[in-house]
C-alpha cells in the first residue's frame, strides 16, 4: 500500500489523483483542501454563466468518488493547520497542487484607491467563494475599466454587462445577482496595453461580448490599425486571427442606437496612475503606447484619462509560498525537477508538485492533465523507496487525533442538497452558499 496526500481539489489535484489510481492499484490518496468544497478553481473561477465548462465538475467528482480516493475538505495545510512536515510523516508522498492564490499588481500610484480591485476579488464575491467580501464592488459606478485582455478580464467585463434575466437561472449567490440587477454601469472599457493580435483571450470568449441583449460593442478603427499584424493578419496563427477578423467586424459595425451599455475596446494604452475622486477612484490615467518593433511596446508620452469609479485589473495570477517548501520568488513556484521537489537543488524525497504551483499560471484546464501526469510518473518511480517508510495505516485517524475534523465526501454531498434547497426557495435552481458558516453548517447536517 501507497499512501499518498495531495493538496488541493482542483483540475490539478484531482487529475493527479485519477492519474495514480489508474496507474498503480496499491495506492490510496486523500484529497486534502483548505475549503470545505471540492474542484478549485472550476467551482470558484469559472463565470457562473459557464455552464459547459463548469460541467467539467462532473468528470473531477468521478475521480473524487473512487473507492481508493478520500476528498478532506476544511483541512488547511501550513500555518494555522496541519504543518507540512507533519504531513511527511502522514503519508509516504505528498503532492502540492495548491495552484496561483493571488493575483499580479499594477504597482503604480492609486492602487488602492477605494473602488480600485484585482479581477480575482470580483469574481470570488460572485462565485460565492467564503474568502470573499463585499465592499460593494458597484456602489456609485457607472463607468468600468478592466485592465487586461485575457480570459478572465472578458469574463467580468460580461459580468457587468450581464442582465438578471440571463443571470437568475445560474448558481450565483443571491447578494450578488441583486447587486449586478441594480447596477447603474453603463460604460466599460477592457484595456490592453499592447495590440489586437498579442490580446490573450480566445475567440469564443470574445464573440460572446457581441451577444449580450441591450449592449453595444465600440472597437475604434485608428486604434487598431496602430497593430501592423493587425493591417496583415496573414502571418498570424489561427487563433489570433481570428481575434483580429472579429475585432475588424465590430470596427466596421455601427453602435446599436437602443443600447443601452456599451463595451469599449481599447489598445496600446498602459496604466500609470488611478486617479481620486472624492476619496476613491475617479479616473484611470493611461499612457498611449507604440509597437518596438520585438513584440513589446515602447511609451510615448501622450496620456489619456479614462473615468471609472470601478477598476478591476486583470492581469494574472501568482503563486504564494507555502510554509515548509522551497520557493522560487521570481516566477512564483516551488522548484522542481519533473514534479519532485528541489530543495537547494537536490531531490525532496516524498515531496511533489503539480499545477499551477509547479508550471506558473499557464494554459487552460486541459493543461493540468500531462503537467499531472508527469508528476505521478516521477512519484511511481520512486514508489519502491517511499514504500520503505513507516507512516499510519489510517492518517485521517491521527489527523482527528490532533483535532481536525474534515468534511468528507458525505459533508460536501451534504452542502450540494443545501444549496439545491436555497435554489428552490428563491425561485432560482442551484444558488451556492456564500460563506464559511453556512457551508459549515450544510456540511454538520450530514451527521446529524
Amino acid at each position: 500500500m501507497l499512501r499518498v496526500a495531495v493538496v488541493g481539489s482542483g483540475p490539478s489535484g484531482c487529475y493527479t489523483a485519477q492519474s495514480l489510481v489508474q496507474q498503480d492499484p496499491d495506492v490510496y490518496v486523500d484529497v486534502l483542501d483548505r475549503l470545505p468544497c471540492p474542484y478549485g478553481l472550476v467551482r470558484y473561477g469559472v463565470a457562473p454563466d459557464h455552464e459547459k465548462i463548469k460541467s467539467l465538475q462532473n468528470n473531477l467528482r468521478t475521480v473524487l468518488e473512487h473507492e481508493r480516493v478520500r476528498f478532506l475538505g476544511g483541512v488547511p495545510v501550513g500555518p494555522g493547520g496541519v504543518p507540512t512536515a507533519r504531513l511527511k510523516e502522514l503519508y509516504h508522498a505528498v503532492v502540492y497542487c495548491v495552484g496561483a492564490a493571488t493575483d499580479r499588481h499594477l504597482g503604480i500610484p492609486g492602487e488602492d484607491l477605494p473602488g480600485s480591485w484585482s479581477a480575482t476579488e470580483f469574481v470570488s464575491w460572485y462565485s460565492a467563494h467564503p474568502d470573499a467580501v463585499d465592499d460593494g464592488f458597484l456602489r456609485e459606478a457607472r463607468s468600468a475599466v478592466v485592465i487586461g485582455v485575457g480570459n478572465v478580464a472578458v469574463d467580468v467585463t460580461r459580468m457587468l454587462a450581464r442582465g438578471v434575466a440571463e443571470l437568475s437561472p445560474t448558481d450565483m449567490p443571491h447578494a450578488a445577482l441583486t447587486a449586478l440587477a441594480a447596477s447603474r454601469v453603463t460604460d466599460i472599457h477592457m484595456v490592453g496595453r499592447r495590440g489586437p493580435s498579442q490580446a490573450r483571450f480566445t475567440t469564443k470568449e470574445l464573440r460572446e461580448l457581441g451577444t449580450l441583449p441591450d449592449t453595444g460593442i465600440v472597437v475604434d478603427p485608428r486604434e487598431l490599425a496602430l497593430d501592423p499584424a493587425f493591417l496583415d493578419p496573414s502571418g498570424l496563427p489561427a487563433a489570433q486571427r481570428r481575434n483580429v477578423e472579429v475585432l475588424r467586424g465590430w470596427a466596421a459595425a455601427p453602435l446599436a442606437p437602443d443600447a443601452r451599455r456599451r463595451i469599449v475596446l481599447r489598445f496600446f494604452l498602459r496604466p500609470v496612475e488611478l486617479l481620486e475622486r472624492d476619496g476613491r477612484v475617479g479616473a484611470v490615467r493611461f499612457e498611449r503606447t507604440a509597437p518596438d518593433g520585438s513584440g513589446g511596446v515602447t511609451g510615448t508620452g501622450r496620456f489619456e484619462d479614462i473615468e471609472a469609479q470601478l477598476v478591476l485589473r486583470s492581469v494574472g495570477y501568482r503563486g504564494v509560498p507555502l510554509e515548509g517548501l522551497p520557493f522560487d520568488a521570481a516566477t512564483g513556484t516551488v522548484p522542481h525537477s519533473a514534479g519532485r521537489v528541489l530543495r537547494e537543488g537536490a531531490v525532496a524525497p516524498g515531496e511533489y508538485v503539480a499545477g499551477w504551483i509547479k508550471r506558473g499560471p499557464t494554459g487552460v484546464i486541459g493543461t493540468n492533465r500531462p503537467c499531472a501526469k508527469e508528476t505521478v510518473t516521477s512519484l511511481l518511480e520512486d514508489a519502491a523507496e517511499l514504500r520503505r517508510r513507516d507512516v499510519p495505516r489510517d492518517p485521517l485517524q491521527e489527523l482527528r487525533a490532533a483535532g481536525v475534523e474534515p468534511v468528507e465526501w458525505t459533508g460536501w454531498r451534504a452542502i450540494e442538497r443545501a444549496e439545491a434547497d436555497l435554489g428552490a426557495s428563491l425561485g432560482r435552481t442551484v444558488v451556492k452558499l456564500p460563506d464559511w458558516e453556512s457551508l459549515l453548517a450544510a456540511a454538520r447536517r450530514a451527521g446529524a
